[in-house]
C-alpha cells in the first residue's frame, strides 16, 4: 500500500471519529433538563416530521471515500445482471454503400446480376436504370424494384439478397495493439471492438475512451470507462456501435 494511500484512510478515520465525538457532545450539552410537565407538554405538541432524504443523495464522506476504494462506488450505474424482460435489438439490415447485392428475376437470365452499391447510394439495374438502395432495407429495395419492373415483365418473381456487407465498418484507433478499420458481421458493442482490435496496450487511458458517431451535420460524443465496464458497472455506457462509428483511445 502506498504512503499516499496510508495516508489518506488515516485522514478519513480521524475525520469519522472526530465528526461522531463532535455529534455526541453537541447533543449531550443542547439538551435541557425539563420537568415532568414540560416533557407531558412536548409529547402532546405534535412535531413536525422530516423530510427523509433523496435517495439519489450521497454523503460526500462516501463519495470520497469511493473515490480511493475504501466504500464501494454509490451510483454504480447498470450492475452485470441487467433486468430481465430487455427486448432484443434486432432491426432489419440497412443498405450501405460498398454492400454486393444479388438481385435475380425468376426464368429470366438477363435479369439476374450482382451489384454493387456505390458510395452515392445508388446502383444501377437494367429496364430500371438506376436507383437509390443505400439507406434502406432489402425488403424496401426489392418492392422499389418490383413496382419498376412490372412494366416490363409480367410475372415478376423478383430475388433481392445482401451477397457481401461491406458497409459495416467501424474505426477504432489511438493506444490500442491493432488500429484500423474493423468489419462488423454482427452486432458489436465498444468492448467488443476494442477486443476486435486486440485490446488496449499499457499506456492507454482507460476510463478517457470516446466514441464519435456522425448523424447527419451534428457529431454526437459517447464517453466510455474501460474499467468500469470490464469490472461490471456502467453497462449502460458499453453502447452498440453504427456504421461509421470511430472509437478512440487515448
Amino acid at each position: 500500500m502506498s504512503l499516499r494511500r496510508v495516508a489518506l484512510i488515516l485522514f478519513f478515520q480521524l475525520a469519522f471519529s472526530s465528526t461522531a465525538v463532535w455529534a455526541v457532545e453537541t447533543g449531550a450539552m443542547s439538551a435541557p433538563a425539563m420537568q415532568d410537565d414540560e416533557r407531558i407538554a412536548a409529547a402532546s405538541s405534535a412535531a413536525p416530521t422530516a423530510t427523509p432524504a433523496s435517495p439519489d443523495t450521497v454523503p460526500w464522506w462516501r463519495d470520497a471515500a469511493s473515490l480511493i476504494g475504501l466504500a464501494p462506488d454509490p451510483r454504480p450505474g447498470e450492475t452485470a445482471e441487467p433486468a430481465p424482460g430487455r427486448p432484443p435489438q434486432a432491426t432489419d439490415y440497412v443498405i450501405g454503400s460498398g454492400d454486393q447485392l444479388g438481385i435475380s428475376v425468376w426464368r429470366d437470365e438477363n435479369l439476374t446480376r450482382t451489384v454493387v452499391v456505390l458510395p452515392d447510394g445508388k446502383i444501377s439495374f437494367p429496364l430500371v436504370g438506376e436507383l437509390v438502395a443505400g439507406g434502406k432495407t432489402v425488403a424496401q429495395l426489392k418492392q422499389e424494384l418490383e413496382g419498376k419492373l412490372t412494366r416490363f415483365v409480367s410475372d415478376v418473381g423478383l430475388t433481392v439478397e445482401v451477397k457481401q456487407s461491406n458497409s459495416m465498418i467501424v474505426y477504432i484507433i489511438g493506444r490500442v495493439n491493432a488500429p484500423g478499420r474493423q468489419s462488423m458481421v454482427a452486432s458489436t458493442n465498444v468492448l467488443q471492438a476494442l477486443a476486435m482490435a486486440g485490446g488496449l496496450n499499457p499506456f492507454a487511458r482507460k476510463s478517457e475512451v470516446k466514441v464519435f458517431r456522425q448523424q447527419g451535420a451534428k457529431t454526437s460524443v459517447f464517453s466510455f470507462d474501460y474499467t468500469d465496464v470490464s469490472e461490471g458497472r456502467h453497462l449502460e455506457t458499453n453502447i452498440e456501435l453504427q456504421r461509421g462509428d470511430v472509437v478512440i483511445v487515448p
